[in-house]
């Protein structure tokens, strides 16, 4: 894999965490300090924090983040989960891809295969919750001792 391949998969990757980081927090914006939001929005700063270690090793240039200025926030809470129960299991796909892109780099697929992890064993089951309406997962205010990641 060449070092331009490299680049490119991480800033597809750090892209997608960047816009789920805008998402969220333009959910929270709007609606308040609703879950599963509250918590998910620290995992994906998290998520953005694993990958940039990787941007320092390769010497590779990490990407501005404009996501802020390019987010529709949906119109209710409900709406927003179901956004995100489509967008976690893209992430999956995404990271499927990557993976398969990034065989030579074993230090970068573990980092993937964390995020996609996190995101598939996490986030989408708690905004698969949230959407289905009356959903635990989905409401006001931030629940000690959950913690996504």
């Amino acid at each position: 894999m060449s070092a331009e391949l490299l680049q490119q998969a991480l800033d597809e990757a750090l892209n997608d965490e960047y816009k789920a980081r805008a998402t969220y927090r333009a959910v929270i914006d709007r609606f308040g300090p609703v879950r599963p939001f509250v918590n998910i929005v620290e995992a994906e700063q998290r998520h953005i924090d694993a990958l940039l270690p990787l941007y320092e090793k390769y010497g590779v240039p990490i990407p501005a983040d404009d996501w802020p200025t390019r987010i529709a926030v949906p119109e209710s809470v409900e709406s927003a989960c179901r956004m995100g129960v489509e967008a976690e299991i893209a992430n999956a796909d995404m990271y499927d891809r990557l993976l398969e892109q990034t065989r030579d780099y074993p230090d970068v697929q573990a980092v993937f295969r964390n995020l996609q992890h996190a995101s598939q064993e996490n986030h989408l089951p708690a905004f698969q919750r949230c959407a289905g309406r009356n959903g635990p997962g989905c409401g006001r205010g931030h629940r000690r001792g959950w913690h996504a990641r």
